[in-house]
């Protein structure tokens, strides 16, 4: 009661503000329930099960239940979210998708009679009844279709957010309209900051949009560069082996692959669940879809013959130390001052070297010693016709 006697005494600009708001906060909540429950309806593996059922499911997956298990939780190994670290497992996706279109019979052969060292040894004490394995093949059929959860932001971050846009509403009706605030620099300090770090956490997502130094997603299998090129000491060039004679350095073929995992079958971490992925490529002429990490802009041009075949760089000089890299990364900014840079430190041959024979001065200049290879080579980088023609 003494709320609603209290608003009667707002100004009515305020009040116009507050119900815009609140409508506005309804108007999102009923979306997002009509969107929720048509995702429901028009999802087929719920018309015959029911949500309690896909509940219990989920909490067996998660650890939840039983209260009284003596063994490890199924997201413990097979994880929801994506780690920072390479989580050799295959993933909770990984699973759903792989038994979303089989019976329950082969689910659970695979999770209660497991095939492979790595899997006999992590399922050793594995006990669960078959009533509730079946909910947990709900839930991850349900997984299948749904996807995992979206990494957006947290609530802490949401919150902010929200309270900032709240702040910067506030600041910038009371500097036009109310004037209830006796200091103006207090306004527009509270207007300041706010714009100040709405903009940044804006930024900060455009920016997570693009490919940037340290950009790492998730690929289709988890290959290691640490395992192959480190500890196996495969050379770089033995699966990008266009490197040194195309444009791109290309990505190796399944066959490629097979002609080591026609015999291993099983990694010594990863069990046999991802080197099937590449049989099951190879053998269904199904090309793996890799997702590409460095990547240039369309306006800009690179060779990898020019560097690697020529110039001789080292994959390292680009690519950062991959031999050590269980999760490839983009190691670079790949910015244009990082190549121009690159090319400033790195002393060039001009000398009989056939690609620069069209900068017929520059060649002349250097043969005849009018200049030497330090300016040659500023010249060189700072050419933009060599990346932008």
């Amino acid at each position: 009661m003494r709320k609603v006697i209290l608003l009667r005494y707002l100004p009515m600009r305020l009040k116009t503000f507050i119900s815009l708001v609140l409508l506005s906060i309804l108007l999102i909540s009923g979306n997002t329930l009509l969107a929720n429950s048509s995702d429901d309806e028009d999802n087929p593996a719920l018309e015959h099960e029911t949500h309690n059922d896909l509940q219990r499911g989920e909490r067996f997956f998660k650890g939840l239940l039983p209260s009284d298990r003596k063994f490890q939780a199924c997201v413990s190994c097979h994880t929801l979210s994506k780690p920072d670290t390479m989580n050799w497992n295959p993933s909770a996706i990984d699973i759903a998708t792989k038994f979303a279109g089989k019976d329950f019979a082969e689910f659970q052969s695979a999770v209660m009679e497991p095939n492979g060292k790595m899997m006999e040894a992590s399922h050793k004490d594995f006990k669960i009844e078959e009533v509730d394995l079946k909910k947990v093949k709900l839930y991850l059929d349900e997984l299948a279709v749904t996807g995992p959860p979206s990494e957006g932001p947290t609530v802490n971050q949401l919150s902010l957010f929200v309270l900032f846009v709240i702040l910067l509403i506030f600041a910038l009706l009371d500097l036009i309209f109310f004037h209830k605030i006796k200091y103006r620099l207090v306004t527009i300090l509270i207007l300041l900051v706010s714009l100040a770090f709405l903009g940044k956490m804006v930024a900060e997502a455009a920016i997570g949009l693009g490919r940037v130094k340290n950009y790492a997603p998730d690929q289709p299998i988890k290959f290691s560069h640490q395992v192959h090129a480190g500890a196996n000491k495969i050379d770089c060039k033995y699966c990008h082996h266009t490197a040194e004679f195309s444009k791109s350095a290309g990505i190796p073929a399944t066959e490629l692959c097979m002609n080591c995992h026609v015999l291993v079958r099983e990694g010594a971490r990863s069990g046999k669940f991802e080197i099937a992925k590449v049989v099951e490529a190879n053998e269904t002429n199904k090309p793996v879809q890799w997702i590409r990490i460095h990547n240039l802009p369309d306006h800009v041009f690179f060779s990898h013959a020019q560097h690697v075949g020529i110039a001789k760089v080292d994959c390292q000089k680009c690519h950062g130390q991959v031999q050590e890299m269980d999760i490839m990364k983009q190691s670079g900014d790949l910015s244009m001052g990082w190549c121009i840079n690159c090319h400033r430190q790195t002393k060039v041959n001009f000398k009989d070297n056939a690609y620069y024979d069209n900068y017929m001065k520059l060649h002349d200049d250097l043969k005849s010693g009018k200049i030497d290879t330090v300016r040659a080579v500023n010249i060189g980088a700072n050419d933009c016709m060599r990346c932008h023609y």
